[in-house]
Protein backbone atom coordinates (compact mmCIF):
# COMPACT_ATOMS: atom_id res chain seq x y z
CA UNK A 1 0.00 0.00 0.00
CA UNK A 2 1.26 3.38 -0.83
CA UNK A 3 2.04 5.91 1.84
CA UNK A 4 0.68 9.39 1.72
CA UNK A 5 4.15 10.78 0.46
CA UNK A 6 3.75 8.67 -2.44
CA UNK A 7 -0.07 9.17 -3.20
CA UNK A 8 0.12 13.04 -3.37
CA UNK A 9 0.54 14.44 -6.78
CA UNK A 10 0.36 18.62 -7.67
CA UNK A 11 2.38 21.26 -7.28
CA UNK A 12 2.98 23.98 -3.99
CA UNK A 13 4.38 26.93 -4.21
CA UNK A 14 7.92 28.01 -2.74
CA UNK A 15 7.10 28.25 1.29
CA UNK A 16 4.20 25.73 1.17
CA UNK A 17 6.00 22.64 1.30
CA UNK A 18 4.23 21.82 4.63
CA UNK A 19 0.94 21.81 3.44
CA UNK A 20 2.25 18.67 1.02
CA UNK A 21 2.99 17.20 4.24
CA UNK A 22 0.06 17.53 6.39
CA UNK A 23 -1.69 16.29 3.18
CA UNK A 24 0.40 13.04 3.25
CA UNK A 25 0.21 12.64 6.91
CA UNK A 26 -3.76 13.10 6.74
CA UNK A 27 -3.49 10.05 3.81
CA UNK A 28 -1.81 8.00 5.87
CA UNK A 29 -4.34 8.11 8.14
CA UNK A 30 -6.65 7.12 6.20
CA UNK A 31 -8.37 3.59 5.77
CA UNK A 32 -9.45 4.07 2.37
CA UNK A 33 -8.06 6.14 0.07
CA UNK A 34 -10.21 9.16 0.58
CA UNK A 35 -9.96 10.31 -3.31
CA UNK A 36 -9.25 13.94 -2.64
CA UNK A 37 -8.52 17.28 -3.65
CA UNK A 38 -6.86 20.19 -1.93
CA UNK A 39 -6.13 23.65 -3.80
CA UNK A 40 -5.34 27.14 -1.82
CA UNK A 41 -4.82 31.01 -3.21
CA UNK A 42 -3.24 33.45 -0.86
CA UNK A 43 -4.36 37.33 -2.34
CA UNK A 44 -5.51 35.39 -5.17
CA UNK A 45 -2.48 33.39 -6.72
CA UNK A 46 -2.73 30.06 -6.69
CA UNK A 47 0.08 28.55 -4.10
CA UNK A 48 -1.54 24.94 -3.53
CA UNK A 49 -2.84 22.25 -6.11
CA UNK A 50 -2.63 18.90 -4.70
CA UNK A 51 -4.90 15.57 -5.40
CA UNK A 52 -4.50 11.80 -4.17
CA UNK A 53 -6.02 8.37 -4.69
CA UNK A 54 -5.85 6.13 -7.51
CA UNK A 55 -8.90 7.24 -9.44
CA UNK A 56 -8.53 11.58 -8.58
CA UNK A 57 -6.68 13.67 -10.74
CA UNK A 58 -6.77 17.91 -10.61
CA UNK A 59 -9.79 17.46 -12.94
CA UNK A 60 -11.44 15.09 -11.57
CA UNK A 61 -15.16 16.80 -10.93
CA UNK A 62 -17.50 15.12 -7.74
CA UNK A 63 -20.26 16.24 -6.16
CA UNK A 64 -19.72 18.76 -2.87
CA UNK A 65 -22.93 18.93 -1.09
CA UNK A 66 -22.93 21.93 1.37
CA UNK A 67 -20.17 23.72 0.13
CA UNK A 68 -22.85 24.67 -2.94
CA UNK A 69 -24.48 26.61 -0.68
CA UNK A 70 -21.38 28.98 -0.07
CA UNK A 71 -21.63 29.57 -4.40
CA UNK A 72 -25.40 30.50 -3.76
CA UNK A 73 -24.93 32.80 -0.74
CA UNK A 74 -21.88 34.48 -2.05
CA UNK A 75 -24.83 35.46 -4.98
CA UNK A 76 -27.04 36.62 -2.73
CA UNK A 77 -24.15 38.47 -0.70
CA UNK A 78 -23.72 40.04 -3.99
CA UNK A 79 -27.52 41.20 -4.65
CA UNK A 80 -27.24 42.84 -1.10
CA UNK A 81 -24.77 44.31 -1.73
CA UNK A 82 -26.14 45.67 -4.85
CA UNK A 83 -29.40 47.02 -3.05
CA UNK A 84 -31.50 44.33 -4.87
CA UNK A 85 -32.22 42.77 -1.28
CA UNK A 86 -32.84 43.68 2.10
CA UNK A 87 -31.61 41.42 4.64
CA UNK A 88 -34.08 43.34 7.09
CA UNK A 89 -37.20 42.81 4.79
CA UNK A 90 -39.79 40.14 5.34
CA UNK A 91 -39.19 37.08 3.15
CA UNK A 92 -42.99 37.38 2.67
CA UNK A 93 -42.66 40.83 1.04
CA UNK A 94 -40.79 39.61 -1.58
CA UNK A 95 -42.96 36.24 -2.06
CA UNK A 96 -46.62 36.23 -0.40
CA UNK A 97 -47.40 32.89 -0.75
CA UNK A 98 -44.02 32.22 2.34
CA UNK A 99 -46.31 33.93 4.26
CA UNK A 100 -48.18 31.04 5.22
CA UNK A 101 -48.55 28.74 8.55
CA UNK A 102 -46.82 31.95 10.51
CA UNK A 103 -43.96 32.64 8.70
CA UNK A 104 -44.98 36.19 7.67
CA UNK A 105 -42.33 37.81 9.70
CA UNK A 106 -39.67 35.84 8.87
CA UNK A 107 -36.68 38.08 7.74
CA UNK A 108 -34.50 37.52 4.80
CA UNK A 109 -31.40 37.83 7.44
CA UNK A 110 -33.29 35.20 9.88
CA UNK A 111 -33.81 32.78 6.83
CA UNK A 112 -30.10 33.40 5.92
CA UNK A 113 -28.79 32.22 9.27
CA UNK A 114 -31.39 28.74 9.11
CA UNK A 115 -34.12 30.44 11.61
CA UNK A 116 -37.20 29.93 9.55
CA UNK A 117 -38.03 26.41 10.69
CA UNK A 118 -38.97 25.21 7.14
CA UNK A 119 -36.24 22.86 6.76
CA UNK A 120 -38.67 20.41 5.49
CA UNK A 121 -41.85 19.21 4.27
CA UNK A 122 -44.60 16.91 5.54
CA UNK A 123 -44.21 13.36 4.27
CA UNK A 124 -40.65 14.74 2.60
CA UNK A 125 -39.56 15.71 -1.40
CA UNK A 126 -39.26 12.97 -3.95
CA UNK A 127 -35.97 12.78 -5.73
CA UNK A 128 -37.04 15.02 -8.54
CA UNK A 129 -38.39 17.55 -6.24
CA UNK A 130 -34.99 17.52 -4.34
CA UNK A 131 -33.15 18.19 -7.60
CA UNK A 132 -35.32 21.22 -8.21
CA UNK A 133 -35.14 24.51 -6.33
CA UNK A 134 -38.44 25.97 -7.62
CA UNK A 135 -40.40 22.66 -7.15
CA UNK A 136 -39.10 22.92 -3.43
CA UNK A 137 -40.06 26.57 -3.44
CA UNK A 138 -43.35 25.76 -4.21
CA UNK A 139 -44.15 23.20 -1.52
CA UNK A 140 -42.09 24.71 1.13
CA UNK A 141 -44.21 28.13 0.57
CA UNK A 142 -47.54 26.57 2.39
CA UNK A 143 -45.59 24.36 5.00
CA UNK A 144 -46.17 25.09 8.64
CA UNK A 145 -42.38 25.14 10.37
CA UNK A 146 -40.92 22.93 12.84
CA UNK A 147 -40.50 25.81 15.13
CA UNK A 148 -41.91 28.93 15.58
CA UNK A 149 -39.47 31.39 12.88
CA UNK A 150 -37.28 33.22 14.25
CA UNK A 151 -36.97 31.96 17.65
CA UNK A 152 -33.84 29.02 17.07
CA UNK A 153 -31.53 27.65 14.89
CA UNK A 154 -31.45 24.98 12.63
CA UNK A 155 -29.72 23.33 9.61
CA UNK A 156 -31.90 23.54 6.74
CA UNK A 157 -29.61 21.62 4.56
CA UNK A 158 -31.41 20.64 1.66
CA UNK A 159 -33.97 23.58 1.54
CA UNK A 160 -32.08 26.59 2.52
CA UNK A 161 -30.87 27.35 -1.41
CA UNK A 162 -34.08 27.10 -2.65
CA UNK A 163 -35.73 29.73 -0.24
CA UNK A 164 -33.72 32.36 -0.40
CA UNK A 165 -32.97 31.93 -4.24
CA UNK A 166 -36.89 31.65 -4.75
CA UNK A 167 -36.52 35.09 -2.50
CA UNK A 168 -34.02 36.71 -5.46
CA UNK A 169 -35.87 35.18 -8.60
CA UNK A 170 -39.18 36.92 -7.06
CA UNK A 171 -37.13 40.02 -7.30
CA UNK A 172 -34.90 39.49 -10.30
CA UNK A 173 -37.18 37.21 -12.38
CA UNK A 174 -34.09 35.23 -12.37
CA UNK A 175 -32.63 32.02 -10.38
CA UNK A 176 -29.57 31.82 -8.72
CA UNK A 177 -27.84 29.36 -10.95
CA UNK A 178 -28.04 31.96 -13.58
CA UNK A 179 -26.22 35.01 -11.53
CA UNK A 180 -23.65 32.36 -10.41
CA UNK A 181 -22.99 31.61 -14.09
CA UNK A 182 -22.51 35.14 -15.02
CA UNK A 183 -21.24 36.87 -11.93
CA UNK A 184 -18.52 34.49 -10.71
CA UNK A 185 -18.02 31.06 -12.79
CA UNK A 186 -17.56 32.34 -16.51
CA UNK A 187 -15.71 35.65 -15.35
CA UNK A 188 -13.31 33.81 -13.48
CA UNK A 189 -13.20 30.70 -15.27
CA UNK A 190 -14.31 28.50 -12.22
CA UNK A 191 -14.25 24.64 -12.74
CA UNK A 192 -17.36 24.84 -10.33
CA UNK A 193 -20.64 24.14 -11.64
CA UNK A 194 -24.86 24.84 -10.33
CA UNK A 195 -25.87 22.36 -13.15
CA UNK A 196 -22.97 20.31 -14.86
CA UNK A 197 -23.49 20.73 -18.20
CA UNK A 198 -23.96 17.19 -20.25
CA UNK A 199 -20.35 17.78 -21.97
CA UNK A 200 -18.58 17.70 -19.35
CA UNK A 201 -20.04 14.78 -17.23
CA UNK A 202 -17.07 12.09 -18.33
CA UNK A 203 -15.54 14.38 -16.27
CA UNK A 204 -17.62 13.35 -13.04
CA UNK A 205 -16.30 10.72 -10.27
CA UNK A 206 -18.79 9.11 -8.64
CA UNK A 207 -19.21 10.07 -4.59
CA UNK A 208 -18.19 7.18 -2.68
CA UNK A 209 -20.01 5.14 0.36
CA UNK A 210 -18.70 4.22 3.69
CA UNK A 211 -28.96 9.38 10.64
CA UNK A 212 -31.69 10.02 12.72
CA UNK A 213 -33.32 12.18 15.26
CA UNK A 214 -36.87 13.57 14.42
CA UNK A 215 -35.69 17.02 12.89
CA UNK A 216 -32.46 15.53 11.39
CA UNK A 217 -34.91 13.04 9.53
CA UNK A 218 -36.46 15.82 8.63
CA UNK A 219 -33.83 18.37 7.31
CA UNK A 220 -31.84 15.62 5.62
CA UNK A 221 -35.25 13.89 3.77
CA UNK A 222 -35.08 10.61 5.72
CA UNK A 223 -38.78 10.49 6.51
CA UNK A 224 -39.48 10.48 2.40
CA UNK A 225 -40.82 7.30 1.50
CA UNK A 226 -37.74 5.98 0.71
CA UNK A 227 -35.77 7.68 2.48
CA UNK A 228 -32.86 9.86 0.28
CA UNK A 229 -29.81 8.12 -0.43
CA UNK A 230 -27.16 10.59 0.18
CA UNK A 231 -24.72 8.76 -2.19
CA UNK A 232 -27.45 8.01 -4.47
CA UNK A 233 -28.73 11.86 -4.97
CA UNK A 234 -24.84 13.43 -6.10
CA UNK A 235 -24.37 10.61 -8.48
CA UNK A 236 -27.87 10.94 -9.81
CA UNK A 237 -28.11 13.09 -13.02
CA UNK A 238 -30.95 15.11 -12.91
CA UNK A 239 -29.48 16.31 -9.30
CA UNK A 240 -26.49 17.51 -11.50
CA UNK A 241 -28.09 19.02 -14.16
CA UNK A 242 -30.03 21.19 -12.27
CA UNK A 243 -27.86 21.69 -9.96
CA UNK A 244 -30.36 22.24 -6.91
CA UNK A 245 -28.31 25.82 -4.53
CA UNK A 246 -28.18 23.39 -1.21
CA UNK A 247 -26.19 20.25 -2.43
CA UNK A 248 -25.98 20.00 -5.81
CA UNK A 249 -23.01 21.45 -7.06
CA UNK A 250 -20.49 19.93 -8.53
CA UNK A 251 -16.76 20.72 -9.47
CA UNK A 252 -13.10 20.15 -7.97
CA UNK A 253 -11.06 21.67 -5.40
CA UNK A 254 -9.55 24.58 -7.54
CA UNK A 255 -12.93 25.82 -8.54
CA UNK A 256 -14.28 26.20 -5.37
CA UNK A 257 -11.24 27.75 -4.02
CA UNK A 258 -11.44 30.11 -7.01
CA UNK A 259 -14.46 31.47 -6.11
CA UNK A 260 -13.43 32.11 -2.63
CA UNK A 261 -10.67 34.07 -3.80
CA UNK A 262 -12.46 36.12 -6.08
CA UNK A 263 -14.79 37.00 -3.65
CA UNK A 264 -12.17 38.34 -1.01
CA UNK A 265 -9.22 39.20 -3.76
CA UNK A 266 -8.35 40.58 -6.59
CA UNK A 267 -8.19 37.89 -9.32
CA UNK A 268 -6.98 38.49 -13.56
CA UNK A 269 -7.18 42.04 -13.15
CA UNK A 270 -10.81 42.15 -11.39
CA UNK A 271 -11.75 43.49 -7.68
CA UNK A 272 -12.92 41.38 -5.19
CA UNK A 273 -16.39 40.53 -5.62
CA UNK A 274 -17.33 41.54 -2.17
CA UNK A 275 -16.35 44.91 0.02
CA UNK A 276 -15.58 44.35 3.24
CA UNK A 277 -18.50 45.62 4.61
CA UNK A 278 -20.41 42.76 2.93
CA UNK A 279 -17.79 40.13 3.72
CA UNK A 280 -18.35 41.27 7.67
CA UNK A 281 -21.93 41.82 7.26
CA UNK A 282 -22.41 38.10 5.93
CA UNK A 283 -19.39 36.52 7.88
CA UNK A 284 -20.23 38.13 11.67
CA UNK A 285 -21.77 35.56 14.12
CA UNK A 286 -25.62 35.43 13.86
CA UNK A 287 -26.33 32.67 15.95
CA UNK A 288 -24.08 30.52 18.45
CA UNK A 289 -25.36 27.69 20.17
CA UNK A 290 -27.16 24.08 19.95
CA UNK A 291 -28.66 22.93 16.24
CA UNK A 292 -31.94 21.86 16.56
CA UNK A 293 -31.60 19.42 13.27
CA UNK A 294 -28.39 18.45 14.76
CA UNK A 295 -27.82 18.80 17.99
CA UNK A 296 -24.93 19.48 17.26
CA UNK A 297 -22.79 23.16 18.40
CA UNK A 298 -22.47 25.47 15.91
CA UNK A 299 -21.37 29.16 14.56
CA UNK A 300 -23.36 30.49 11.98
CA UNK A 301 -23.54 33.74 10.28
CA UNK A 302 -25.39 34.77 6.67
CA UNK A 303 -25.82 31.72 4.93
CA UNK A 304 -22.27 30.53 5.76
CA UNK A 305 -20.83 28.88 8.72
CA UNK A 306 -18.38 31.94 10.85
CA UNK A 307 -15.43 30.11 11.13
CA UNK A 308 -12.85 31.69 13.73
CA UNK A 309 -14.52 29.96 16.22
CA UNK A 310 -13.72 26.47 14.92
CA UNK A 311 -10.54 27.58 13.59
CA UNK A 312 -8.48 29.71 15.94
CA UNK A 313 -5.83 30.58 13.37
CA UNK A 314 -8.52 31.95 11.47
CA UNK A 315 -9.70 35.79 11.15
CA UNK A 316 -13.00 37.30 12.88
CA UNK A 317 -14.41 37.92 9.45
CA UNK A 318 -13.61 33.93 8.27
CA UNK A 319 -16.29 32.73 6.10
CA UNK A 320 -16.93 29.03 4.13
CA UNK A 321 -18.88 26.35 4.37
CA UNK A 322 -19.01 22.43 4.85
CA UNK A 323 -19.72 19.16 3.22
CA UNK A 324 -21.25 15.86 3.98
CA UNK A 325 -18.13 13.88 2.45
CA UNK A 326 -15.85 16.04 5.43
CA UNK A 327 -14.98 18.50 2.35
CA UNK A 328 -14.15 22.37 3.89
CA UNK A 329 -14.17 25.43 1.76
CA UNK A 330 -13.39 28.78 3.12
CA UNK A 331 -12.14 32.48 2.37
CA UNK A 332 -9.95 34.22 5.02
CA UNK A 333 -9.10 38.13 5.00
CA UNK A 334 -7.02 38.11 7.24
CA UNK A 335 -4.25 35.98 6.06
CA UNK A 336 -5.47 36.42 2.23
CA UNK A 337 -6.32 32.58 2.03
CA UNK A 338 -8.67 30.62 -0.09
CA UNK A 339 -9.40 26.95 0.49
CA UNK A 340 -10.81 24.10 -0.64
CA UNK A 341 -10.57 20.39 0.35
CA UNK A 342 -12.67 18.48 -1.57
CA UNK A 343 -13.06 14.45 -0.96
CA UNK A 344 -15.27 11.86 -2.97
CA UNK A 345 -15.56 8.96 -0.12
CA UNK A 346 -17.72 9.76 2.74
CA UNK A 347 -15.00 10.22 6.08
CA UNK A 348 -16.43 9.20 9.74
CA UNK A 349 -16.69 10.99 12.21
CA UNK A 350 -17.95 13.89 10.49
CA UNK A 351 -20.75 14.77 11.43
CA UNK A 352 -21.75 15.18 7.64
CA UNK A 353 -19.58 18.26 7.95
CA UNK A 354 -15.94 19.28 7.76
CA UNK A 355 -13.44 16.42 8.46
CA UNK A 356 -11.51 17.04 11.62
CA UNK A 357 -8.51 16.32 8.89
CA UNK A 358 -9.26 20.42 8.18
CA UNK A 359 -7.67 21.23 11.13
CA UNK A 360 -4.30 20.33 10.38
CA UNK A 361 -4.84 21.33 6.52
CA UNK A 362 -6.30 24.50 7.02
CA UNK A 363 -3.53 25.41 9.84
CA UNK A 364 -0.93 24.23 7.44
CA UNK A 365 -2.29 26.48 4.64
CA UNK A 366 -2.72 29.79 6.86
CA UNK A 367 0.25 29.49 8.67
CA UNK A 368 2.20 29.05 5.61
CA UNK A 369 0.22 32.19 3.89
CA UNK A 370 1.06 34.42 7.15
CA UNK A 371 4.92 33.45 6.83
CA UNK A 372 5.30 34.65 3.09
CA UNK A 373 3.05 37.63 3.52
Amino acid sequence: MERGTDQVRGTVAEGYEGVREAFAAVLDGERHAPEAQLAAHVDGRRVVDLWAGPATTADTATGVYSITKGAAHLVVALLVQDGVLDLDRTVASYWPEFGAAGKDRLTLRELLAHRSGAIGVDGGFTLAELADDRLMAERLAGQRPFWEPGTAYGYHAFVIGALTGEVARRVTGRPLQEFYEERTRVPYGLDFHLGLPQALEPRYAQVLPLLPTEEEAVAFNQHADPPTDLVAFANTRAVRALGPTSSGGVGTARGVAGRYAAAISAVGGRAPLLTPRTVTEFARVSYRGTDLVTGNEDVFGLGFESLSGRYAFLGPDAFGHSGATGSLAFADPASGVAYAYVRRRFGFPSGFGAGPENHRLAEAVTRAARGRR
